[in-house]
Formats: structure tokens, sequence, C-alpha cells
């Protein structure tokens, strides 16, 4: 494959480009805060000044940013994506974002004679680093083709899922499942604990029966310790809540767990919780 971009060197994007440079692709990194690409440029990585920069040298950009916000301001300000992007260039973001949000990519993109994929992927920062995401893409199919190499790499497997805005949307609901799901869990180990049973009793229980699953698993055991290293910050999920939510209201579908959950995660963000994991909503039930 051509030289990739990679704008966005956060939790995600680090370990996702760190993958694609082990694997032997070429990777010119952009970040805005730009000593974060330091690291990368130690694994082989060029540096771009600005999005700018980035999209002209290379033929695929992708994009890992932190929210609709960053993902807009990447493409659309000044030294931005847009600047250089012409045909037979190919811009792919895999920020978590709304339909509305990848919409108004898409069109400024496709505009200027380039191509766009949305490709927003499911998981954290252990399967970045492990090349053990799912992504979910959508837009256009040609650029898919052409750029499954890179996430074969990033990912243990991908579904092109059509139209723009179907990526987004499909992350939403994952996340919000995800989100109710914590907060149920969370709710079980105090339960747990103030009823005076072992909450490691717990966590074996479950990981035996029908609820059984990796993140129960994986997180349980930090959780009853109260330790929350960010794989996935809790201000993120609490967005992603957010933008569910919205997306129920759209479509009208009532959503009360994932409504409670949400309010959850805003009392854990005024807490001052909202750059540890997204498991730190456990400290609003265990005070």
């Amino acid at each position: 494959m051509e030289e990739i971009g990679f704008l966005g060197i956060g939790i995600m994007g680090k370990a996702m480009a760190v993958n694609l440079l082990r694997h032997g692709f070429k990777v010119t990194v952009w970040n805005r805060t730009l000593s974060r690409c330091d690291e990368l440029v130690q694994h082989g990585a060029s540096v771009g000044e600005t999005p700018a920069a980035v999209i002209k040298k290379c033929k695929y950009t992708i994009a890992m940013l932190s929210d609709p916000a960053a993902a807009l301001s990447v493409v659309f300000d000044k030294h931005g994506a847009l600047e250089h992007v012409c045909a037979g260039k190919g811009y792919i973001d895999m920020s978590t974002v709304d339909a509305d949000t990848s919409s108004q990519i898409s069109q400024a993109i496709t505009s200027k004679g380039g191509s766009f994929l949305e490709a927003p992927v499911s998981g954290s920062k252990k399967p970045a680093e492990d090349g053990q995401l799912v992504i979910l893409a959508a837009g256009d199919k040609d650029l898919y083709d052409q750029v499954v190499p890179a996430f074969d790499v990033l990912g243990k497997k991908s579904f092109f899922l059509g139209k723009i805005g179907n990526g987004a949307k499909m992350k939403l609901v994952v996340n919000m499942i995800m989100g109710s799901m914590m907060n149920a869990f969370s709710e079980g180990i105090v339960l747990a604990d103030k009823s005076g049973l072992d909450p490691h009793t717990l966590l074996d229980v479950l990981d035996l029966g029908a609820i059984a699953n990796p993140m129960f698993k994986m997180k349980g055991p930090a959780m009853i310790k109260n330790s929350y290293p960010p794989a996935f910050p809790l201000k993120h999920q609490q967005k992603d809540m957010r933008l569910a939510l919205a997306l129920g209201d759209e479509n009208a579908v009532p959503m009360p767990v994932a409504a409670a959950a949400n309010e959850t995660f805003k009392k854990a963000r005024s807490l001052g919780l909202g750059d540890l994991d997204f498991s730190a909503v456990f400290e609003t039930l265990s005070k």
C-alpha cells in the first residue's frame, strides 16, 4: 500500500499507528500537540506539521480523534485536511462521532474529488495494541477495498455497512449497550459487597454463567481495587451515551436504561473522573 497519514496520536491512535509501522507500512503522523509524535518517530514514522501537510503527502489518511468537534476541526480549520484533498486522495475517519458529523465530513471530502470512509472501531487500548479491533466501515466501497490491508493489521474483523452514517450508528449502539452494562455490573459488585458477599466470588460466578463476557472479566478485578487506568476514558463513554440517546430521539426509541446510565456517567464526570477509565462509574455507587 501507499504511505498512510495518521491524524490523532491519543491512546487509540498511538497504538494503531505503531501497529501499522510494525507491519511495514510507511506512516506520517500529526497530532495537535506535536510532541506526542516523538515516540512514533522512534518507531520509524515521519511527522507532518499540519493535517493539510499529511494529506498532501499521503494517498490515504486515517483520522482517530476524540469527539465530533475535533473530527470537524481537523478537516475544516485553517491548514486542515480539506486544503489538500483532491481526486485520488482517500480520507478514513475512525473516530466515534454521530452520523451527521460523518455526513458533513463526507460531503466536504467528496466535493473536492476525494473519497471518504467512516470506520469507527469497537475496542479500547489493549485491542488497539494487539491489532484486535472490530472496524465498522461505511461509505466508499472502492476505498474500503483499497485499505483492507491496513484494516487487517488494525483489526480482527472489519465490516462494510453500506452508506455513510451506518458505521457511526453501529458504534453508538454498541457503546450504548456497553455503558449500560457497565452500570449494571457496578451496581452488582456494590450490592454483593454491601450484602456481605465477596465481590471476587461474584466475578467467578458471573464468569461461569450465560452473561459471562470479556468486559466483566477484564475490568472487574481492578474495579474492586478502585483502580481505573484509562483504556477508554469515561468522558468519551458519556459522550457516546449522549450521542446514542440523540439517535434514540431521532428514531422514537424509548431508552430508559441507557438514559439512567448516562446520568450516572454525568455524575462521575462531575466528580472529576472523566479522564479515568469508564469503569470508574463504579465510584458513583461505592461511596
